[in-house]
């Protein structure tokens, strides 16, 4: 397979030309040369699957920092499948730590939605009177 330019790259990987821009930014993906003729960026067939990896990694909640250790983990000759296993189980940590948060928030709100009748004027309503009483409360601690 030939090189490829940045929109082929784009599609085959399954992202925006944008996306690869950025990677490219923070360090993910390498800067391709450009051909001498056109001076269009040509990226090694080899790109698609790294980009993909790295389109994979965020679904499953990876940071990109995170998944820049994944990618230097991945060609470190001195890393083991230890070390990647580390890395998927604190990420589990931190998505139980945000499923706690989010069932806390879940609770409050229910705990707000079940003090309103649905009916009445809006400066009557508890769901906006309690945003309203914690916004002004955390105002006055500052």
């Amino acid at each position: 397979m030939d090189a490829l330019t940045i929109g082929q790259l784009a599609k085959r990987a399954g992202v925006g030309v944008e996306t690869l821009r950025f990677y490219e930014r923070e360090g993910l993906i390498a800067v391709p040369r450009r051909a001498p003729s056109s001076g269009y960026r040509q990226y090694p067939p080899e790109a698609v699957r790294r980009v993909r990896f790295i389109r994979h990694a965020k679904e499953l909640g990876f940071t990109l920092k995170e998944i820049g250790e994944l990618l230097r983990l991945r060609v470190d000759p001195d890393s083991t499948c230890a070390d990647v296993r580390r890395q998927a189980q604190a990420k589990i940590a931190d998505i139980e730590r945000r499923i706690a948060s989010l069932e806390q928030m879940k609770t409050a709100l229910g705990r707000l939605a079940q003090r309103c009748r649905g009916r009445g004027p809006t400066d009557e309503c508890p769901i906006l009177e309690e945003l309203d009483s914690a916004a002004e409360n955390d105002h006055a601690e500052s």
